[in-house]
């Protein structure tokens, strides 16, 4: 996992370890006196408690049992749970297909009250047509081998693109020009979604920007695709995984970022022209 991702999902796992050694010492056991009540080699106390093992479930209970705390196994289990949940590989999300995971994130973009995003190669799922959707996401699955249910999980996406029309939301996403070009699908596939994305410019809740390959002297280089959640939570997209940001310095620089990008973007008219301009050069 890429270090500058990395302190969300290593402060949270050091937790759970810093829980784990804290019912040992009330235990008043030492690492190997654990290890030998849990049959486990005497040298996995020592790696759980310094992050170099993550814990199973398995390896919690027993954990506790071994330290006659079996009632705190629960919560240290559900902590780390939420650890792992904070770096996910695509291939275990995706595993039974894309449309469970498409409909699990329609919760959070329901609660979010402001959402601010960025896409450096697609479009923001949210501005997505379903022939847009379904050529993107038919080539994920291809590339990820996962079992095809590209049909379900693009109505699970039109689904959550319902929260554009409902009041208590802002939207505030910026694209690269790149974004306008990249060809998803045939060309009427990208017409339409070029398009849709005229009209989704002119709904109220929604600020568009589009930061022109005509920028000079960029103040921020281009990013990977991330979304941010009222200032709590940053999703970003990697080819592998999805990486869920909680710390608020962490936050803190994506919000940064974010500011930043939005600086060299144009918007209104001017975003309509390189939209159109785009759309043009598909006839």
């Amino acid at each position: 996992m890429p270090n500058y991702q990395s302190s969300s999902v290593e402060t949270a796992r050091k937790a759970v370890a810093a829980r784990l050694r804290e019912v040992r010492l009330d235990a008043g056991l030492k690492g190997h006196e654990l290890a030998a009540r849990c049959g486990w080699h005497k040298s996995k106390v020592s790696r759980i408690e310094n992050t170099r093992t993550p814990p199973s479930d398995a390896d919690i209970r027993e954990w506790c049992a071994g330290c006659a705390a079996d009632g705190q196994a629960a919560d240290i289990i559900a902590a780390s749970r939420t650890a792992d949940s904070m770096y996910l590989e695509w291939k275990r999300l995706q595993r039974t297909g894309l449309r469970r995971l498409q409909e699990s994130r329609i919760p959070l973009y329901e609660r979010t009250k402001l959402h601010r995003g960025y896409a450096s190669h697609v479009v923001p799922g949210l501005f997505q047509t379903p022939a847009y959707a379904s050529a993107l996401l038919s080539v994920i699955r291809r590339f990820h081998g996962t079992p095809d249910d590209t049909v379900e999980a693009v109505d699970a996406r039109m689904s959550r693109a319902r929260v554009l029309h409902e009041a208590g939301h802002r939207f505030t996403l910026l694209v690269e020009e790149s974004v306008l070009r990249y060809q998803i699908g045939d060309a009427e596939t990208m017409a339409g979604q070029l398009g849709h994305l005229l009209s989704v410019m002119s709904l109220p809740a929604v600020s568009l920007g589009v930061i022109p390959f005509a920028v000079r002297e960029r103040g921020m280089w281009t990013l990977e695709a991330f979304n941010v959640f009222d200032d709590e939570r940053v999703h970003i997209e990697l080819l592998t995984a999805q990486v869920t940001l909680t710390a608020p310095g962490e936050v803190a620089m994506y919000v940064k970022a974010f500011g930043d990008l939005r600086d060299l973007a144009v918007y209104g008219a001017d975003a309509r022209a390189l939209v159109t301009s785009a759309l043009d050069a598909l006839r």
